[in-house]
């Protein structure tokens, strides 16, 4: 709770900040309200790479209820890397995962087990970029799936994911151009954001879904 309130408060100044860097996002703010990202502190890296590659390139709901099999499958609420080492890959496959991501937890869970992937504790020591370069060594883990645990579970505030169709899109909508904007145009406005560029990266995501009330989903479950 004290940690939530903290962060409650941070939020509140990123919230001023870009109001006054970006009248587009002000314009946002004022429409959607306080900003609802809202962490998972608790979440190890372990679990939070396991649940991303679980939700790429599918729509939440499908998501979800795939994931939801998978859990089942485990007497605990999250299997260990070696719970997953347990499982054939027809079992895994039932559940509704592909070939690639079945691969790809799988590598995660050999990796946590040698270490590679932090505890929680040393994630929170180390930074953005190291973080990144760490784990997309990992098969199925690029820079996307890195940055999602580095907003919703260690409550990093200046990541951008530029090229999450979200953000961009939630561009596209907020600034009305013609196409979603190019990975470098992002970057550029992204410039006016720092260092709360999570936050604006939340408010784009409630831009692309076309919804105003707080509380709503944001990409990863």
């Amino acid at each position: 709770m004290e940690r939530d309130a903290a962060f409650g408060v941070i939020l509140a100044d990123a919230v001023d900040h870009l109001t006054a860097a970006d009248p587009v996002l002000a314009g946002m703010i004022d429409r959607v309200g306080a900003c609802g990202l809202s962490p998972f502190w608790s979440r190890s890296p372990f679990e939070s790479l396991v649940r991303s590659v679980a939700y790429q390139q599918l729509q939440g709901r499908a998501a979800a209820v795939i994931l939801g099999r998978f859990l089942a499958l485990f007497d605990a609420p999250f299997p260990s890397p070696s719970d997953i080492a347990r499982l054939d890959d027809e079992t895994m496959r039932a559940v509704g995962f592909s070939r690639s991501k079945v691969a790809a937890i799988r590598d995660i869970a050999v990796h946590a087990e040698k270490g590679v992937v932090p505890d929680r504790v040393t994630a929170e020591t180390m930074d953005d970029t190291e973080l990144i370069a760490r784990l997309t060594a990992i098969r199925g883990v690029g820079p996307w799936t890195v940055q999602m645990l580095l907003i919703f579970t260690l409550g990093r505030l200046d990541v951008l994911p530029v090229d999450d169709f979200g953000v961009r899109n939630g561009i596209r909508l907020a600034y009305g151009l013609d196409a979603p904007p190019s990975r470098n145009d992002v970057l550029s406005r992204g410039e006016d954001w720092r260092p709360y560029r999570s936050v604006a990266s939340w408010y784009l995501w409630r831009a692309a879904q076309g919804k105003q009330a707080r509380g709503q989903d944001v990409p990863v479950g």
